[in-house]
């Protein structure tokens, strides 16, 4: 499996902007984008505290001859209440990579598969991958997912899949009982209902957003029970560029607002009820090139 650590992720992110640029030289169509966001509610499990981050993002979607590539690279920045050491007060770093590709089997069969408001029938397989430095737990989770999407006919898009999981992590943190795992520990193999959308509404706004709904994968780390966990995160973004008279789709602004419950699979009761659900608000903003 991967062996990633923070002086690693300077060349990680060198390698995903040249592949960026391949895949958008090969692609039929390509969109990438540069995104900052920030919010002063995020939640962390275990941490009774409310956080405030600063997360800049590298986003890429792009459309080629036999289906689609999506990438996201988040770099986050947590406050004092996520502190990154026991002897420091500066806030947390996190990166956080993500990579799906789906293979359009109409596209490569060369028969389109139509069956009523789906318009079509694709494979996604892809992978997670981030390093945190915190006090707490210190993630190094890697994940590789596959699973069947299908596509629907609607303004813009809606895709909707049923992936398994396969995950693991191996956390260095600072008290127990994390202080006491070694090495990488995998989870059970899970599944995960996932839907990505991105909706017009009028001629300068769009609906947009994620959400999943994983199931439990078994026992952590350190033999406690995971539950159920449900991420959704929605955007309504303003097309400004527009309206100002430059190009469309070049610079958005907007409100998002995530809710994360039983994040990470970590439930009230393991937390005692402490970071477990995410209710977070968040400005955002975005260039397109």
């Amino acid at each position: 499996m991967f062996n990633t650590t923070k002086r690693h992720l300077p060349q990680l992110l060198c390698i995903a902007c040249l592949g960026l640029a391949g895949a958008a030289q090969a692609a039929d169509w390509s969109d990438t984008s540069i995104s900052y966001r920030t919010g002063n509610d995020y939640r962390e499990p275990f941490n009774p505290q409310d956080i405030s981050k600063h997360i800049f993002a590298l986003t890429h979607v792009s459309g080629y001859k036999y289906g689609s590539n999506f990438f996201n690279a988040d770099f986050l920045v947590s406050d004092k209440n996520d502190p990154a050491s026991l002897n420091q007060s500066g806030g947390a770093q996190e990166a956080y990579i993500l990579y799906r590709n789906t293979f359009d089997l109409g596209k490569i069969t060369g028969k389109a598969i139509k069956l009523g408001p789906v318009s079509g029938v694709g494979v996604t397989a892809g992978f997670d991958v981030n390093t945190k430095n915190d006090v707490g737990y210190n993630s190094r989770k890697r994940m590789l997912v596959l699973g069947p999407t299908l596509m629907w006919d609607v303004p813009g898009h809606l895709n909707t899949s049923l992936l398994l999981l396969n995950e693991s992590n191996a956390p260095s943190g600072a008290f127990a009982p994390i202080s006491g795992v070694t090495g990488r520990y995998t989870y059970k193999t899970h599944a995960m209902l996932a839907a990505d959308w991105s909706i017009p509404v009028g001629s300068l706004v769009a609906f947009e957003g994620f959400a999943n709904f994983i199931a439990a994968k078994g026992k952590d780390e350190v033999g406690r029970d995971t539950g159920a966990e449900t991420n959704i995160d929605m955007q309504l973004m303003l097309d400004v560029g527009a309206l100002a008279g430059s190009a469309k789709n070049t610079f958005r602004v907007g409100v998002e607002y995530q809710y994360w419950r039983n994040k990470f699979g970590n439930t009230s009761a393991t937390t005692g009820g402490r970071g477990n659900v995410a209710k977070t608000p968040m400005l955002r903003a975005e260039y397109h090139f």
